[in-house]
């Protein structure tokens, strides 16, 4: 198995002939030549072996802990030696202030410890090593690797190398770069550099740092050194490379290099320009873009930053750290961000700076500010690697977490104020502001032609009204996969009321009566649908709620009252047939098929007002292909009963209107039983839908509004690998869309086939669905364009 590689610094001057300048560049990018100098470590106390890398491999952020003791208590000593000393930088202390310094470090340690801080080096480089393999189980760490899926891994190795100093004078230096803006993607140097510092003051945030310019004007031989290095290393790994490095007494080292994270506007841009240098091909390319970047170009935008309005609330201004648009309101700590997430709200995390204890907070955050720190600081880098909005280091504001208060400028913010942040610009600003959808750009659209022309397998959407629809159609869906017709009911009072006449209808003549009513507000509905997606096919599910979730909420006295109110029926007849509605188990109860089978004029009013939306568009020049998807059949007994009465309304219509249309009947594959006899339902069938949502439901056994009782539970031991619901369970439920898929299509081979659950916009998901021969997808307007770059990836 593979393992991840982190390094024991030994604090030493390396000697000549080490990786530097361009033999250094073509070392670091010479794989194989690095990995027959490493040497493995094992474990002293466990004897595990760890195997060197296979690459450059993320270092894990350094630990904001000395020998378990808080990095605050040493923090306060430094402040409190500058503030006698009377200097505001660290490099400002005498030899004799740091002297003085590190016997008050010393005593922090006996103080904490019991014991004496260990002068043996031997011993210190010992424990450097126990404390590496230790962090693989850190809550940190874990909390790391399941936010970011990852598995499989067994442990960590140590290398243990010589390192040189960047911290002895003003010839000397450290800094971090990336080979091209990872906010934006420009052709462009980008990071930072510390004059007589070390790589963790940088990494950690712990000083703010200049921009890398600086360094042409302070160490200009040393720079143009590191430019000709920078293009080896692209040259050759052929990505955004993100690079350590320092300098000591004028002398250049390369450090490391690894791909450079990067945010969605930075992939795209990379992989576009990459392909326009000749340096990468379009398959690669699309590979370089994760379905999560594209997650990151759709989230909204501030509506109007250039007005009075916005600009007039902004109090400070930090760095650009990670672009997009944050409200929330303020918390002071990890543990508070991950609790007002859970709780629904919206919390942005203010903090001096962030540690890598902080991730848990830092993922559930809307946004994140910090007063130190700069564009490379660990804050920084983990929000880009999140597309997670973030202004670092903002120097003007003061952090008290004790009290929970943010001292900004002249105002005094706290726990719970609303504050607006804009990753783009570095502003802060006062309360929320108001959002906007994001404008896709011209790179985008080239990448998207790119992943189009590779992809087979269609992306659809599922959209309930016009306006949904045309989303759709703008992020590049080939047509509808699902139109949920309750959510039509709601859209007004008169229909709601006209939805709980027809329930509480007692006969047959009152029940058609209030559908009569409800028959032009939904023919309304799919003419609009029709028109938005004029020439593509749009999927209607019939009604499939239970009908109980049309009542109102509240007391039962009060519900009685308003349906006697609405409809007029007696008290008892109102509570009769209430009694008569309640269901133990309604999620598999009445429902779906079984609605239209038991009150087949309902089906009738849904399939009529189909055909007359479909044949008046088709008279306005709009072209429509309407499919009529039939929920929740377990039976081809059910399906038949439905395609019957379906058919024999659109006849009736067509001889009415005197015009025929094409359409297809099709059903949902949501029960397991009806994946098992697929064959004998695709022969009233002509497409299948899988449902994903109650397939997985009903083949964990796992009530989905019941699962968040249990499910973390089954996450944090390892029964679960991922919530089935969000990740489709490819050996169970993944399995009865491959039989039923088969056993359909031998039925019927040219059965259209696929999937409309929250399912088809998860990439794995996605990936999995094309590789089972399914022809397309359905989710989300805004996850169509995660969707067809999941179904390219594929292929290349």
């Amino acid at each position: 198995m593979p393992s991840v590689s982190r390094a024991v610094c030994v604090q030493r001057p390396t000697t000549s002939g080490g990786g530097r300048s361009r033999e250094a560049a073509r070392s670091v990018a010479a794989p194989r030549a690095r990995q027959a100098k490493s040497k493995a470590v094992t474990h002293p106390a466990r004897g595990r072996h760890c195997s060197p890398p296979n690459a450059v491999a993320a270092p894990m952020p350094a630990t904001k802990k000395v020998m378990d003791i808080p990095h605050a208590l040493f923090e306060e000593k430094l402040e409190a030696m500058k503030a006698t000393k009377g200097v505001d930088n660290d490099t400002d202390l005498t030899a004799n202030d740091l002297r003085e310094l590190v016997g008050q470090y010393k005593n922090v340690y006996v103080e904490a410890k019991g014991e004496q801080f260990p002068s043996d080096p031997k011993r210190q480089l010992q424990l450097a090593v126990l404390a590496v393999f230790d962090s693989w189980d850190s809550p940190r760490a874990n909390k790391y690797r399941s936010i970011n899926q990852i598995t499989g891994l067994r442990g960590t190795a140590v290398n243990v190398q010589c390192m040189v100093f960047g911290n002895m004078g003003n010839t000397s230096g450290t800094g971090v770069l990336f080979t091209r803006n990872p906010s934006t993607g420009e052709k462009k140097l980008y990071g930072e550099f510390l004059v007589n510092a070390q790589g963790e003051d940088v990494v950690a945030g712990i000083r703010t740092p200049e921009d890398l310019d600086a360094m042409r004007d302070h160490m200009p031989e040393a720079y143009a050194e590191l430019v000709e290095n920078c293009d080896i290393l692209e040259s050759h790994y052929k990505e955004m490379m993100d690079i350590e490095f320092t300098v000591q007494e004028n002398r250049l080292w390369m450090l490391q290099c690894r791909s450079g994270k990067r945010t969605g506007t930075g992939a795209v841009k990379i992989a576009v320009d990459m392909v326009n240098e000749a340096l990468v091909d379009r398959n690669t390319a699309i590979k370089m873009v994760e379905p999560g970047h594209l997650d990151q170009l759709l989230h909204p935008q501030f509506a109007n930053p250039e007005a009075a309005s916005y600009k007039g609330k902004v109090i400070t201004t930090g760095l650009p750290a990670s672009p997009g648009a944050a409200v929330g309101q303020i918390v002071f700590t990890a543990e508070d961000a991950e609790a007002w997430h859970a709780q629904g709200k919206s919390a942005i995390l203010v903090r001096t700076e962030t540690s890598p204890e902080d991730v848990g907070g830092m993922h559930a955050a809307a946004g994140i500010l910090t007063a130190r720190g700069g564009m490379t600081s660990h804050a920084a880098v983990v929000a880009r690697g999140w597309g997670k909005c973030c202004v670092s280091g903002c120097s003007s504001i003061r952090v008290n977490e004790i009290e929970k208060v943010v001292a900004i400028e002249d105002k005094m913010l706290y726990e719970g104020d609303w504050i607006s942040l804009n990753g783009s610009t570095g502003e802060v600003i006062l309360g929320k502001q108001p959002l906007s959808p994001p404008a896709l750009s011209a790179d985008l659209e080239t990448f998207m032609s790119w992943v189009d022309e590779v992809r087979q397998l269609k992306v659809m959407a599922n959209a309930d009204t016009p306006g949904d629809a045309l989303a759709a159609r703008k992020n590049g869906a080939e047509g509808i996969g699902l139109c949920r017709t309750e959510h039509m009911f709601f859209a007004s009072d008169e229909r709601i009321k006209a939805v709980r006449q027809m329930i509480m209808a007692p006969t047959v003549e009152l029940r058609q009566k209030a559908l009569d009513r409800l028959l032009p507000y939904q023919r309304s509905d799919f003419e609009g649908i029709f028109r938005a997606m004029d020439g593509l096919p749009v999927t209607i599910r019939l009604l499939d709620p239970p009908l109980h979730e049309f009542l109102p909420e509240g007391h039962v006295e009060d519900i009685v009252r308003e349906l006697c109110a609405e409809t007029g029926a007696a008290e008892d007849d109102v509570l009769a047939r209430m009694e008569k509605l309640s269901e133990v188990n309604p999620m598999l109860g009445f429902r779906g098929c079984r609605l239209g089978i038991s009150y087949p004029e309902l089906t009738e009013m849904q399939a009529r007002a189909i055909f007359e939306a479909a044949i008046s568009m088709t008279n306005q020049g709009i072209q429509v292909f309407p499919e009529i998807m039939v929920p929740l059949v377990g039976t081809p007994q059910e399906l038949g009963h439905q395609v019957a009465l379906i058919r024999q309304i659109a006849n009736n219509v067509f001889t009415n209107m005197g015009k025929t249309i094409d359409y297809k009947v099709g059903t949902m594959i949501e029960i397991p039983r009806a994946a098992l006899v697929a064959d004998e339902i695709a022969e009233q069938a002509e497409f299948f839908s899988f449902g994903t949502n109650d397939l997985t439901q009903m083949t964990f056994g796992y009530s989905r509004d019941d699962v968040g009782k249990f499910l973390p539970i089954y996450l944090a031991q390892g029964i679960l690998h991922h919530d089935p619901f969000e990740v489709l369970d490819q050996r169970g439920v993944g399995e009865l869309v491959k039989i039923a898929t088969e056993r359909g299509r031998k039925a019927r081979p040219n059965l259209k086939v696929g999937i409309c659950g929250e399912h088809g916009g998860e990439p794995s998901s996605v990936a999995f669905f094309a590789k089972a021969g399914l022809d397309y997808v359905s989710c989300s307007p805004f996850r169509v364009p995660i969707a067809r770059l999941a179904a390219a990836q594929v292929l290349v």
